[in-house]
Order: structure tokens, then sequence, then C-alpha cells
């Protein structure tokens, strides 16, 4: 369904160094790039992280939330331990099992440097 998705930063460098942590627990390269913009390309897609290019402020979405695959448990937990041992805070419950009445999954929130909500989500195969 989507192509690519690109999140406002405040500071690029220290977004980069965030994501290439956070993204690199998940088995993901190094973004390319640099200057005001660096992409992150897997098969499936194409992530981003930019200066707005209107010169404003960048600043996060209220109620969005950007999640990323993930392998195993231990892939979600590596992506939460890297990401705020590189500038992020964790949010929402501790990294774990939740569970619903259309399936389980094992998740971890973050806000990255500029205040964006993000999380990886490993959903553990149906017993």
């Amino acid at each position: 369904m989507f192509t690519h998705v690109f999140l406002g930063a405040k500071d690029i460098e220290a977004s980069r160094q965030f994501y290439d942590a956070a993204l690199g627990a998940l088995g993901h390269a190094p973004g390319a790039g640099g200057g005001s913009r660096y992409v992150y390309r897997t098969p499936s897609g194409t992530f981003g992280i930019t200066l707005p290019i209107n010169g404003e402020s960048a600043t996060f979405g209220n109620g969005s939330t950007f999640g990323f695959a993930a392998k195993s448990e231990d892939e979600v937990n590596a992506f939460h331990a890297a990401g705020v041992a590189n500038g992020g805070v964790s949010c929402e419950d501790p990294p774990g099992l939740r569970t619903n009445p259309a399936f389980s999954y094992f998740i971890a929130y973050l806000r990255d440097p500029a205040g964006n909500k993000i999380c990886a989500m490993y959903r553990p195969p149906a017993k």
C-alpha cells in the first residue's frame, strides 16, 4: 500500500544516529544521504528522515504512529534498547506482549529525537 514514509527531523544528525541504531537492530542498513535528508531503503518500501523543505520547524503528528516490522521479540527489544541509547524516549507501556481478540503481538514504542512516535512489532505465529 505504501511506497514511502518520511518524518520531519529537528536535528538531522541526531535523528540519523537514532534511526541508524534503532533500525540497525531490525537488520536494516544505515541511512543513505546527508545534508538535510537520510533514506532507509528495503525491498518492501522506503523510510526517510528530512529537515522540512519549507524551512519551518519539524513537528510530530499527535495520534500518529509509524510501525516497523520485526522478526522476533529479541529484535523488538534490541530496537527499543538501541533507540533509548541513541536519544529516543520510551513511551506507552514497556516492551511486551499485547493481546486482543484478533491476534497477539510483541511491541515496543519510542519517541524519536523530533518527538515522532514509532514502534517495532513482531506478530508471533498463531497457536
